[in-house]
């Protein structure tokens, strides 16, 4: 009898486990792409401003970041602040572990970085996204800085700190929230119309004209004191044709 219990419990047990996988497949069928039901995932937004550094033969060992470290000719480097030219190359362009970037060691005043590309605005709604890679010194910070075509500037509320060795991350725009920006002095500022306390803003992202990333903190010169590195910047969302009257800016 107890066999005849055991064979009868284990034919239902294997019933059901077929039914339970019979009933799944459908389902996974639809997720896919081939032939599913399912809805279609959306496309992922196209590379649209890389920052591509690069050393050109005028440079040897550490340097000022300029024009001609724009790896894409069509990039323009935008350099802000009361100490705006202050950033160093580091690294090596052939190093796997110190990859050729940015380093902020002597930027006696905060600092932005930006890049133009010199066809297009950007459009950062949607399923827009930043993809950075940074390391970070003290208590310094890598934050996202926008300026739309009016020419007003934003930093937003997305932080890499306390990184203690290059790392790659990602966010998207639309999803965090901005602060308006003085261009010269960065500093961070009211929202206009809003209340005395009031400081979120809510900058247009379909008219994004650069973008870029800022450290509201001087930094403390060579050694660990504190500075930031920045290796790869690149945004992904939709190229938006410039205006005849911005193309020269």
């Amino acid at each position: 009898m107890t066999r005849c219990m055991t064979s009868a419990v284990g034919f239902l047990v294997a019933l059901g486990m077929t039914g339970s996988v019979s009933a799944q497949q459908p389902a996974q069928g639809g997720r896919g792409g081939g032939g599913g039901t399912g809805a279609a995932r959306a496309a992922a937004a196209p590379l649209i401003l890389d920052m591509k550094l690069v050393r050109p033969p005028s440079q040897t060992g550490q340097a000022k970041v300029v024009q001609e470290n724009m790896g894409d000719p069509n990039l323009e480097l935008k350099q802000y602040g009361l100490h705006a030219n202050c950033n160093l190359t580091s690294g090596n362009p052939a190093s796997e572990t110190t990859p050729f970037s940015l380093w902020s060691g002597e930027c006696e005043q905060p600092f932005a970085t930006m890049f133009r590309h010199k066809a297009h605005n950007l459009d950062l709604t949607g399923q827009s996204k930043v993809r950075w890679t940074v390391k970070t010194s003290g208590f310094h910070v890598v934050r996202p800085v926008i300026k739309l075509a009016d020419e007003t500037m934003y930093v937003g509320d997305f932080a890499s700190q306390a990184v203690p060795m290059l790392m790659t991350s990602e966010f998207v725009p639309a999803a965090i929230r901005w602060i308006k920006l003085d261009p010269k002095r960065l500093v961070t500022l009211r929202s206009e119309g809003g209340q005395f306390i009031y400081i979120w803003a809510s900058p247009d992202l379909t008219k994004v004209e650069e973008a870029g990333f800022i450290d509201l903190m001087p930094a403390s010169g060579h050694g660990t004191g504190g500075y930031i590195h920045v290796s790869e910047f690149k945004v992904f969302g939709r190229a938006v044709p410039r205006a005849a009257n911005t193309a020269s800016r």
